[in-house]
C-alpha cells in the first residue's frame, strides 16, 4: 500500500485546561467526541479561512493544517484566546497517509474523517514511505476531495464540508454558525467545488455554459481539476477555452445535493 509524508503540511499543538472548550466554541465540528475530526475555522459570514483534522494525543488536540496556513492559522487562535489556559505551539510531528484499493486489508491507524476511501491518516515521527505528497495530491484529486488552497474565500458549505463531515449541525455555537447553519437549511447549494476532467490546454479563463460564465477552475493536475461551478449548470455542456469539460460527479455526493 502506497505511504506518503504529506510535506505540504503541518501540526500545531493545543494544549492547556480550556484546550477542548476552546476549540469547540471556535470550529465547525465538535471536538469533544470521538477523534479525530474534520474541521474548518470561519469568518464571522461563514466563509473558509483554514480547514484542519483535529486529532487528540499526549492530552493534547493536534491540528493537522497546511503548511501555508499554520503560522496565520496560530495567530488567529492566539487573538481569541483571551484569559483561557490555552497553549498554541507548533509540533514536529509529520503528517502520513496510507491508501490503496478498497479490498486491501488496512492496519490500525485511522482512517481520514472526511472519506474512508482516501485511507488511513495519521501523525508520527517515522514511517516507512513509498510513495511522493504528489501521489496522494492525485489520489485525492481523483475522489474530488478539495483541499485547503481549493477553498479560498468560499462559504463552508460549498466546499463540501456537510458532505465530508466537516460540520455538526448539533454542537451550538462556533464562528460562522448563523450562515452555515441558515445555508443547510436551503433545499440546495447554488454552488460548490466540484471535480472536472478537462480537454484543453492550461488556461485561466471562466468555465462556460453555452455563452454563460458557469465557474472558475480552482486548481489542475494533468487532465483532472477542482472547480468553483454553479451548479444550476450541472447537467449542461461545459467548456473553457471552447474545449470540453467534463463535469465527474464523485460517488460521495448525492446528486440531489446538487
Amino acid at each position: 500500500m502506497p505511504t506518503a509524508r504529506l510535506t505540504d503540511r503541518t501540526v500545531l499543538r493545543i494544549g492547556g485546561p480550556d484546550a477542548k472548550d476552546f476549540l469547540q466554541g471556535l470550529l465547525t465540528n465538535d471536538v469533544t467526541g470521538a477523534l479525530p475530526v474534520y474541521a474548518g475555522l470561519l469568518t464571522a459570514q461563514g466563509k473558509h479561512i483554514v480547514d484542519m483534522i483535529v486529532h487528540e494525543g499526549g492530552g493534547e488536540l493536534l491540528l493537522d493544517v497546511a503548511a501555508s496556513h499554520a503560522d496565520a492559522l496560530a495567530k488567529r487562535l492566539g487573538m481569541y484566546k483571551l484569559r483561557r489556559d490555552v497553549t498554541i505551539d507548533a509540533s514536529d510531528a509529520s503528517v502520513f497517509a496510507r491508501w490503496a484499493d478498497p479490498a486491501d486489508d488496512f492496519g490500525d491507524r485511522p482512517f481520514d474523517p472526511r472519506l474512508a476511501a482516501l485511507g488511513e491518516r495519521w501523525l508520527g515521527f517515522e514511517a516507512r514511505t513509498t510513495a511522493t505528497p504528489d501521489q496522494y495530491d492525485a489520489h485525492r484529486r481523483a475522489l474530488g476531495v478539495p483541499n485547503t488552497a481549493e477553498m479560498a474565500d468560499l462559504l463552508w458549505l460549498e466546499t463540501n464540508a456537510d458532505e465530508l463531515n466537516g460540520v455538526s449541525f448539533t454542537k451550538g455555537c462556533y464562528v460562522g454558525q448563523e450562515n452555515t447553519a441558515r445555508m443547510h437549511h436551503r433545499d440546495k447549494l447554488r454552488r460548490r467545488l466540484m471535480p472536472v476532467k478537462l480537454s484543453g490546454p492550461a488556461s485561466d479563463e471562466p468555465i462556460m455554459a453555452g455563452s454563460v460564465a458557469a465557474g472558475d477552475l480552482r486548481s489542475r493536475a494533468g487532465d483532472l481539476g477542482i472547480a468553483y461551478l454553479r451548479m444550476e449548470h450541472a447537467e449542461t455542456p461545459l467548456t473553457q477555452g471552447g474545449a470540453p469539460v467534463a463535469l465527474l460527479w464523485p460517488g460521495w455526493l448525492d446528486r440531489q445535493a446538487g
